[in-house]
């Protein structure tokens, strides 16, 4: 049997008996395509579950692998990610109806971020849209679910099909990314300007490599067949060895799209596909924690894309998507009420909490290092009202500070405000943790570095 046929049964058995099936008896494990070739390093022996697949926590150590796409590059595994294919004669209007961002000038080989809104505004999916010809194209995000449900609403000319289980999607980012690469394929890609994506041979295999900035610096993400995925994974990090790349484990992955002020679908809001029978497949385990009390339910966790940065910045245009009467709406009334911004949380207040267990008194929550690994809501207050919610709260090697994310109200908004973090869940000891309100991102931007003389 090959990897992506065992990928595919695994994949089905999964979608089949549910998440609050039995482990194992009934719901299997199911790991990536490059498992093998990775766990020659995972001396650990440690998993972490992102969506269905299982991988390794750490290899060499999170410290080091969380700054390695400040100090060389890494390789990391995003294959847990949903992927779709679109293609026919109406793949093209399809995809621009459901995105909020027009598809116009999108040509072959570009890449793009498509934010998917419900009708009332709201994020309901978003990832990453690659045109690989006139009429096919592939969507990459957390969950493709509400994208599948929208299709089957319609009668449209074209078809959608799941290729999760036969692709794998490896990150490479970082400084040594390109020279990486170039190693790896054995030609140049300087070509490759941010947004864009062409075929490449890597050893032998073909390959789609795109480049793109998820870490917030120099960086490419590989895809390519599940059969190939051991084979890439390591022909990458022998390519990489010279210039100090890492693998990336799954307990450093979210820590820097932090520093990079990038809201993550699952971790920072909720998808407003959550109501309805385009819900997330992958993500139905567990609640959210932190000190947030939702007051108006689930949908408090929802964000619009101003909330997140991903707002018009000269207003609604004129063109028919959904949910664009209710983000006209929100424009006319002045935009977002609320928006994103970082925080950088006071150090000894912090540091009082990781060192509680070593004192007297009561012992609040602890702080999971670097980030706790599923959502995490904190209540933001000023004068003792509140003004925010805090995401992501993430202890950052590179910036050697503890920072997060913060959707807040705009009249708090800006850098140098103090705000007040209540952490802890209600009815625990929980703590205040004064934070200074910070722009966004917290480092350079190094996404759109100008690589033609590197």
């Amino acid at each position: 049997m090959s990897i992506a046929d065992r990928q595919r049964r695994a994949y089905e058995a999964l979608a089949a008996s549910g998440a609050d099936a039995p482990f194992l008896t009934e719901r299997p494990a199911l790991f990536s395509p490059a498992a093998a070739a990775q766990d020659a390093l995972n001396t650990r022996g440690a998993y972490g579950r992102f969506a269905q697949i299982l991988l390794p926590l750490e290899y060499t150590g999170w410290v080091e692998e969380a700054t390695a796409h400040v100090r060389s590059c890494y390789i990391g595994d995003w294959t847990s990610l949903h992927k779709v294919r679109v293609r026919g004669p109406q793949a093209l209007p399809f995809l621009d109806r459901l995105g909020m961002r027009g598809l116009s000038r999108f040509g072959i080989g570009h890449v793009r971020h498509h934010v998917q809104l419900d009708d009332d505004g709201y994020v309901a999916s978003e990832g990453v849209l690659i045109r690989g010809g006139e009429r096919e194209f592939v969507y990459t995000a957390g969950s493709c679910d509400w994208l599948l449900w929208r299709f089957s609403l319609g009668d449209w000319d074209a078809e959608v099909t799941d290729i999760s289980p036969e692709r794998f999607l490896f990150g490479v980012q970082g400084p040594a990314s390109l020279p990486t690469l170039e190693k790896a394929t054995g030609g140049s890609l300087r070509d490759l300007g941010f947004g864009r994506g062409r075929r490449a041979d890597l050893g032998g295999v073909p390959v789609d490599v795109l480049r793109t900035g998820i870490s917030g610096e120099l960086g490419y993400e590989v895809h390519g067949g599940a059969d190939d995925a051991g084979a890439v994974w390591s022909a990458v990090l022998a390519a990489g060895e010279e210039f100090g790349i890492r693998q990336l484990g799954f307990r450093s992955q979210p820590v820097q799209h932090i520093e990079a002020g990038i809201a993550t679908n699952g971790l920072d809001y909720l998808p407003s596909a959550l109501l309805t029978p385009g819900a997330p497949r992958q993500f139905r385990r567990g609640t959210p924690g932190g000190s947030f009390v939702p007051a108006g339910g689930v949908a408090d966790y929802f964000r619009t894309p101003g909330e997140l940065g991903w707002g018009f910045r000269g207003g609604v245009p004129e063109r028919e998507f959904t949910g664009r009467d209710a983000l006209a709406a929100q424009y006319a009334r002045g935009g977002p009420s609320r928006v994103l911004v970082g925080l950088v949380w006071n150090a000894g207040d912090v540091a009082e909490i990781l060192t509680s267990l070593t004192g007297a008194g009561d012992i609040p929550d602890q702080m999971e290092v670097p980030r706790a690994p599923g959502p995490h809501f904190d209540q933001v207050t000023a004068a003792g009202e509140p003004v925010g919610i805090a995401t992501g709260r993430t202890l950052s090697p590179t910036l050697r500070a503890t920072v997060s994310l913060c959707v807040i109200a705009r009249e708090h908004a800006a850098p140098g405000t103090p705000v007040d973090v209540t952490w802890g869940r209600r009815g625990t000891p929980q703590r205040t943790v004064r934070a200074t309100v910070a722009a966004l991102p917290f480092k350079p931007d190094r996404r759109r570095t100008d690589v033609g003389g590197l």
